[in-house]
């Protein structure tokens, strides 16, 4: 078991709120790959290159398939982006569960993660034979990681520029992936289940966007990543927005002016790092 000090603490109530639906109609659709439920949005042919650049978006705890998740996916998908969001629950989201006066959250965050855990490798297989190989690829590469579980008990290649987003659940595997240099940027928003050696250990470019108000990654958390990204000399770029607290960059209220300044400008700033470091200006 690790014993690197747990800096965004497992899911908490600000993660489990249903937070606000936001209007729109998604464009992509659903594939099952590997055996796991997957959304997929594409770009259009004139927001395409002539290299594929792929951005893994791993969701919250609501999953791929809520209309805010699928909107912002059909966002990336619009300027340039293939984006594939795969559901590490398998259709099991908590919106089933969290008006159970029982529910166990805590439970159901550490079985959904060691489920999530045995799906991702598989899965990511299967995207990388899905979007081919060749000569002239950045690879990316994903490993089943014990510290994602160490934080809970504490409170290949593929052929395509790839990039990862994480949101709340989804942002332990960014990390993961960021430690193997083999993928080249990656960006999170109000994450969980983050230690110290996940800052540690990123060898990529990596943006984090953070709420002022956040109990799963607090103000004291925060500024000790940061400390720990500058000892590390990496390359990073951190976000914070007030007026909104964990969950805003999903789930805003877009009726008041902060809410939807930060929950635009968090996407907005998302696509423009993924842009710079998939391009030949940004070398």
């Amino acid at each position: 078991m690790s014993t690197s000090t747990v800096l965004a603490g497992p899911p908490d109530d600000c993660c489990f709120s249903r937070g606000v639906k936001h209007s729109g109609t998604p464009v992509g659709r659903r594939e099952t790959i590997a055996g796991v439920p997957t959304y997929i949005s594409e770009p259009p042919s004139e927001a395409q290159s002539d290299g594929k650049k792929v951005i893994l978006f791993m969701s919250d705890i609501w999953g791929p398939f809520g209309n805010n998740a699928m909107l912002v996916q059909d966002y990336f998908a619009a300027n340039g982006f293939h984006v594939v969001g795969l559901d590490y629950f398998f259709g099991d989201t908590v919106d089933k569960y969290d008006d159970q006066p029982n529910f166990d959250r805590f439970e159901f965050s550490k079985s959904k993660k060691q489920v999530a855990d045995e799906a991702v490798p598989k899965w990511f297989t299967a995207i990388k034979a899905m979007y081919g190989q060749g000569p002239n690829t950045k690879y990316c590469a994903v490993g089943r990681s014990s510290v994602i579980n160490a934080a809970l008990d504490a409170n290949a290649h593929c052929t395509s520029i790839t990039t990862l987003e994480g949101y709340c659940f989804g942002a332990p595997y960014v990390m993961e992936w960021a430690k193997t240099k083999e993928i080249v940027a990656g960006a999170f928003a109000h994450p969980t289940l983050l230690t110290e050696d996940h800052f540690r250990n990123c060898k990529i470019p990596l943006l984090m966007s953070c709420a002022e108000s956040d109990r799963t990654f607090p103000l004291p958390a925060r500024r000790r990543a940061e400390d720990i990204l500058i000892e590390a000399k990496a390359q990073y770029c951190i976000h914070v927005f007030s007026g909104v607290v964990h969950g805003f960059a999903m789930k805003a209220d877009l009726s008041t002016g902060d809410g939807r300044w930060a929950k635009e400008e968090s996407a907005s700033s998302v696509l423009r790092w993924f842009m710079r470091f998939t391009t030949d200006e940004s070398k």
